[in-house]
């Protein structure tokens, strides 16, 4: 492999790139349905602790985000009954380990605001945490929108400093609609198109 990329021209090396982009992309677009789940769970949960909070009145308003174990387990089942890809190129496994950092960064910050006690503080960073897979994925694949997503975030992670806890919930779900579930959907649209042109 090592002779034959040494053989390829400038043009040569630059469709092989190209390739691994579209079939990373493609691969993505077909995964699409784990940002719409983890999106549409993210904003189902941010609006019903939002109604807790400002309606109901409990202090119980952080059950919302039980909503998250569906995920998980939704996740674990969907990935262990789908096939593995047979070729999974550099982008694959850049994006993987991406993805592998912002979980367990979630899961740290969870961790740190849960024993502090100051857990409405801790909504602009999730949104920055998992603004920065939505930008590298969106910059790896080539797909604006999850970039444009990513930077919308980065501005609403801003507008939380000078807003209440209860507009950062509002805000939250904003977040994840701008960066997961248009973006999901998006790809989710290229993804059935290109399947039509086949």
């Amino acid at each position: 492999m090592d002779n034959q990329s040494e053989n390829l021209t400038p043009e040569e090396s630059l469709q092989v790139i190209r390739s691994m982009i579209e079939k990373t992309k493609t691969a993505v677009a077909d995964n699409s349905f784990y940002f719409l789940l983890w999106g549409w769970l993210v904003f189902a949960a941010a609006l019903l602790q939002y109604v807790l909070v400002v309606f109901v009145r409990t202090p119980m308003d952080g059950m919302a985000w039980n909503l998250m174990f569906v995920g998980f387990i939704v996740t674990i089942i969907r990935g262990a009954r789908k096939q593995p890809r047979r070729v999974k190129t550099y982008v694959d496994e850049g994006l993987r380990h991406i993805w592998e950092c912002v979980l367990i960064l979630q899961i740290v910050i969870a961790l740190i605001y849960f024993k502090r006690g100051d857990w409405e503080h801790c909504y602009p960073f999730f949104i920055l945490s998992y603004s920065i897979g939505c930008f590298l994925t969106g910059r790896l694949i080539r797909f604006a929108p999850l970039g444009w997503g990513a930077v919308a975030c980065w501005a609403i992670a801003i507008l939380m400093t000078y807003t209440d806890t209860p507009t950062n919930m509002l805000l939250t779900s904003v977040a994840v609609l701008v960066s997961y579930i248009i973006p999901g959907y998006l790809l989710r649209a290229q993804y059935k198109h290109q399947r039509l042109k086949q």
